[in-house]
């Protein structure tokens, strides 16, 4: 960061009056902050690392109060660094700021591979943080476990399932699957039933894994509740409304089976819930039109079913679906996984989590398993006229929204959202600004409805065109 750039940073918070995901103010006129290990933690943990920046007083009005002496500053913040694991190792810049000393320190992301990055004294456990809002918090088991399972490649779809449960596969699926496996893949033509349910990670020693219970159990929801999908209609925007006769929901169902039968059981319930209308085409034939595209909610479906977390974690946490008025959200556990990120989500191979669920069902239902149902949901949103999914995965869940109509003239207090952009960028701004001046939780969601437009139309600029994904990037109205 150059010295013109932490200035800028600076402006900028003080116009905000507030810290953000990516940015830590901290006093220091008095001496270095005794515990930065929090905030060394939680930006080298999150996509992209964040900035502390020295010399901000933020409990008194947010004065520029300088730092009691950069050199030392920089020395002790480097003494605290090494205490992490991995050692976090930070870029300072220094610049004078209305006749202060302000000092910035970049926190790079680490690897995913080291993940998470916690306080050697507390140990992992007790000091591993994650970046919430403008607030440190600790780690919670499972966030965890979750980067222990990536970097020791535990899978959890192999793991023993309870003893004695053997005999409650259905027998059928599994003489269907052989069968077809065997057709697809001829190498496999001489081996045993068992040799090939053990090489697909089916069965280990004669005994079913969990994916060969959730895959060929006659209701592995006996032994694992959880692992089922919990639908719901709900008569208004959200949790709480309730319709006309008071009802809380429309309609209320809990699916239960293997995977196929759950794939199954949602789409029965997407079909019995979902809005239909009838237009009539240029040559005069009758045709229905779903609010949402039917292959998109399959696959958002199936992905849920094939990536959530199948740990013990998890056990109890079903896959959720919910119909509001205004969109439809899917959620399950398990957050990404390994390199995935939101940015890079459908447009790159991915790592997968349960790889021999994934292949069987290539067998059973002919899943593609070619990294293409992102950008399947994606194109027939768009083909449907509908705006972007949008996609989040935080503390440990994943969900994807499909809204339902492209809103047209909406307005906040009046103004039209787009002329009030276009005001509160007269200024450059952030895009987590913008989000928070539309009140919106979902920054991609943001981008695409709004932002996106306004640039190719010219309307908004970046600062730093070159570089349109950087997380110093800022849009302004010339």
């Amino acid at each position: 960061m150059l010295a013109e750039e932490l200035t800028k940073l600076v402006d900028d918070c003080l116009n905000l009056r507030c810290e953000l995901n990516t940015v830590e103010l901290k006093k220091a006129a008095g001496g270095t902050p005794k515990r930065l290990y929090d905030t060394l933690s939680s930006f080298s943990n999150q996509t992209g690392g964040g900035i502390i920046v020295f010399g901000i007083d933020e409990e008194n009005n947010y004065e520029i109060c300088g730092v009691y002496d950069p050199q030392d500053l920089q020395a002790k913040v480097t003494e605290q660094a090494n205490q992490m694991e991995p050692v976090v190792r930070p870029l300072f810049t220094v610049a004078q700021i209305n006749g202060q000393t302000v000092v910035s320190a970049e926190i790079s992301e680490c690897d995913v591979y080291e993940k998470p990055c916690y306080y050697k004294g507390a140990g992992r456990m007790r000091g591993s943080f994650v970046r919430v809002g403008d607030a440190d918090l600790p780690m919670t088991e499972y966030e965890i476990y979750n980067y222990e399972v990536y970097r020791r490649k535990i899978q959890d779809e192999l793991r023993w399932i309870p003893e004695g449960i053997g005999a409650n596969l259905n027998q059928a699926k599994l003489n269907f699957f052989l069968g077809k496996i065997r057709l697809e893949k001829p190498n496999f033509t001489n081996l045993s039933d068992q040799d090939v349910l053990t090489l697909c990670g089916l069965f280990r020693e004669s005994k079913p894994t969990l994916a060969g219970l959730i895959l060929f159990g006659l209701y592995p929801q006996a032994n694992f509740p959880g692992f089922d999908i919990t639908a719901v209609t709900v008569p208004g925007y959200k949790i709480g409304n309730t319709a006309a006769d008071g009802a809380r929901f429309l309609d209320n169902k809990r699916i239960g089976g293997t995977i196929p039968d759950l794939l199954e059981g949602a789409l029965a319930f997407v079909h019995r819930n979902i809005k239909v209308r009838t237009i009539i085409a240029d040559n005069g034939r009758r045709a229905d039109k779903p609010e949402y595209p039917i292959k998109a909610i399959r696959e958002i479906i199936l992905n849920a079913l094939i990536h959530r977390d199948y740990s013990c974690h998890t056990e109890s946490s079903p896959i959720r679906i919910m119909f509001y008025t205004d969109r439809l959200e899917v959620e399950n556990p398990g957050g990404l996984y390994g390199r995935s990120t939101l940015d890079n989500l459908g447009k790159s191979g991915a790592d997968t989590r349960n790889p021999a669920i994934a292949a069987a069902l290539e067998v059973l239902i002919d899943t593609e398993n070619r990294f293409s149902g992102i950008p399947t949901i994606r194109y027939e949103m768009e083909a449907a006229g509908l705006p972007e999914p949008v996609f989040k995965s935080s503390r440990g869940a994943f969900s994807a929204t499909l809204y339902n109509k492209m809103p047209d003239n909406i307005t906040m207090d009046g103004i039209d959202i787009e002329e009030r952009l276009l005001r509160f960028c007269l200024n450059p701004k952030t895009r987590e600004e913008l989000a928070r001046e539309l009140n919106l939780s979902s920054v991609s969601y943001m981008m695409s409805r709004y932002i996106n437009p306004l640039l190719e139309s010219g309307r908004l600029k970046m600062t730093i065109p070159d570089k349109p994904k950087s997380r110093k990037q800022k849009y302004y109205k010339e």
